[in-house]
């Protein structure tokens, strides 16, 4: 296990209590602050870490983000299987960002000797929470429920159009090969990897031609889970047959000072699984993917728009 996630899962556990009782709190956003405010009160009948005694603490995560910079934790309460809390865990970030995310709550015996054990645990999907409601309420909780290190399907949408212009549409024998406009909107509702936000842009390659030639980029969007890149590209060359053997591939990126690392894609194609004959991996595109690129190629001069989750496969 990485460290992120032994302390998610484990803190050191060296043992196993079985899982009892119930914790108490409630959710408010509060958006002059910017800021997810979790009111811990209290846990009932916790089970006993040793000696018919534990010394209870509350941990929370924003899911997907397991690193510290994601943890909370309340005070420890010495020798309580009731114990009060009645801290405010708080979290700064725009109630949109919320899509997507979701609260870890968990339950520990705190040990001196690090030897930390689980007691339980409580999951909120914030994307679906009532925000209206603002009252305290019971949560039973549960055993571990394991996450997979990165098992989202997607970390976000991305917001695009396309358009094709067959050669010599536009009179006087323009244009003179036929053209593929994309349009670069934005991306919305984005789960970053590890940190609280994204430093993003789109990289693109219409396959098969994957040279350098082929690659063109967006500017990079800093600080943003939903960034702006208003961002148009041409491609030129094509006839209509050839869109239905090539495959447009959008990948979103968080950009870092050496390096950068993806957060998920797009590509556009009719799904064929082979290109010019030849089985390919990347003709693999979903049917919301292929239906988006059948319309374009069913409605050549006119822009197809399209909101399409980044996949994270």
């Amino acid at each position: 296990l990485s460290g992120s996630l032994m302390s998610l899962y484990s803190e050191g556990e060296l043992g196993r209590v079985p899982v009892r009782g119930c914790v108490q709190f409630s959710l408010r956003y509060h958006p002059a602050k910017k800021e997810l405010q979790v009111h811990v009160l209290r846990c009932r009948e916790l089970a006993e870490a040793k000696k018919q005694r534990s010394d209870p603490y509350i941990k929370t995560y924003l899911l997907p983000d397991k690193s510290n910079r994601s943890k909370r934790k309340t005070a420890v309460r010495k020798r309580s299987l009731d114990p009060v809390f009645n801290e405010t865990l708080k979290y700064k970030l725009e109630k949109r960002d919320l899509q997507g995310r979701t609260l870890n709550l968990s339950v520990w015996h705190h040990d001196s000797l690090g030897r930390n054990l689980f007691l339980g645990e409580v999951e909120v999907a914030l994307g679906t929470w009532d925000w209206a409601n603002t009252r305290p309420e019971w949560f039973n909780l549960q055993p571990r429920m394991p996450i997979p290190s990165d098992g989202l399907a997607s970390r976000g949408s991305l917001n695009l159009a396309l358009k094709f212009i067959p050669a010599g549409s536009e009179g006087a024998g323009m244009p003179p090969t036929g053209e593929l406009h994309i349009w670069v909107k934005d991306a919305q509702s984005l789960i970053p990897l590890q940190s609280g936000t994204v430093d993003a842009f789109v990289q693109c390659y219409v396959l098969p031609d994957d040279s350098k030639a082929s690659r063109q980029k967006t500017r990079v969007v800093k600080r943003s889970l939903n960034p702006l890149f208003n961002h148009t590209m041409v491609y030129d060359g094509f006839q209509a047959k050839d869109l239905g053997e090539a495959c447009a591939e959008f990948t979103l990126w968080h950009h870092e000072a050496f390096s950068k690392r993806q957060l998920g894609g797009i590509r556009l194609s009719l799904g064929t699984g082979s290109s010019y004959g030849l089985p390919v991996g990347w003709m693999d595109s979903t049917a919301e993917e292929q239906g988006v690129w059948k319309q374009l190629l069913q409605q050549p001069g006119h822009w197809v728009e399209a909101l399409l989750p980044l996949r994270t496969n």
